[in-house]
């Protein structure tokens, strides 16, 4: 039998991952049972309701959507800022990530969508959507004061704290609706520019369409710029919402609904993996997306169909 001073680093990474991953799964399974007990009082979208801080004036309250918002404005603000502040002939680190990012903006999204012109107009929106939106999601991964009831406060080190879980503006509809909303009005103000009230509706219908296609046809794309609204909107709210339940499920949410001790342990690798997919990856594609869909949307509006 080979001894394990003979195992390769990655065989006995393996193990050893095993050994810590199945060993108090199975410690606890014996200790407490396998059996499920379902916790009623535990409600998962409990995580993702604004409770009201202070109430500032008329219809505006503080919440934690409110402070995120905020946040994720200052800290791209502040961001380009000193990065504009501290330019060099041989950039840092954060000057090269935000050249790449400002490169892509201004390629990929922007000119790549839109003559000259429209980019020339335009790029400041859409760079600013996609900046703003992936500072946003990144803050919504960061893990801050939690609680097996989203709805209690948190005592730590004798303050009383809120309960932040693993929160994003971007996961309430509300925000991304206004997002969508800024777009939608855009590109259609653009498009009535461009073409005249009546001449942008007709632009609408694709080349070569008539006679009673038109009927068909017509209702169908005036029903798909209306649609645009709801799926810039839906696209991101949807997926930053279904990302983190999944995160809070596989973390330990799941066993505390269902009350078995030994899942928290069990699933807590895949929780792991989730939230590195969602951070690295995801935060910045849903911008990405979002600010190549408004740069479509603009420059279609403008342009024969």
């Amino acid at each position: 039998m080979t001894s394990i001073r003979g195992w390769s680093t990655r065989r006995k990474a393996i193990v050893g991952f095993l050994i810590i991953w199945l060993g108090p799964t199975i410690a606890l399974g014996l200790a407490f049972g396998v059996h499920s007990i379902k916790n009623n009082s535990y409600l998962p979208q409990d995580e993702f309701q604004l409770l009201n801080w202070a109430h500032l004036f008329g219809p505006i309250d503080f919440n934690k959507g409110v402070l995120y918002l905020v946040a994720a404005g200052v800290i791209t603000v502040g961001l380009m800022v000193w990065v504009a502040r501290h330019m060099q002939m041989r950039p840092n680190r954060v000057q090269t990530a935000v050249e790449v990012a400002y490169g892509i903006c201004r390629q990929q999204i922007t000119n790549d969508n839109m003559d000259q012109d429209m980019a020339r107009k335009w790029f400041p929106l859409v760079a600013t959507l996609f900046f703003f939106l992936l500072v946003s999601n990144l803050l919504g991964y960061i893990p801050l004061p939690v609680n097996t009831n989203p709805l209690e406060e948190v005592h730590l080190f004798g303050a009383t704290l809120p309960t932040f879980q693993l929160f994003a503006a971007t996961t309430n509809i509300s925000f991304p609706l206004v997002l969508a909303l800024i777009v939608y009005i855009a590109f259609n103000a653009e498009g009535v520019r461009a073409h005249g009230p009546f001449g942008y509706v007709k632009s609408l219908i694709p080349a070569g369409v008539g006679g009673a296609m038109l009927v068909l046809i017509f209702p169908i794309e005036i029903l798909s710029n209306i649609l645009r609204l709801l799926s810039l909107t839906i696209r991101l709210w949807a997926n930053l919402l279904a990302g983190h339940m999944l995160i809070g499920f596989m973390s330990g949410g799941l066993a505390v609904l269902l009350g078995v001790k030994y899942l928290a342990w069990f699933l807590l690798p895949f929780g792991i993996a989730i939230y590195l997919f969602e951070a690295v990856l995801i935060a910045g594609l849903q911008a990405f997306i979002f600010a190549i869909l408004a740069a479509i949307y603009l420059g279609s509006a403008v342009s024969e169909h």
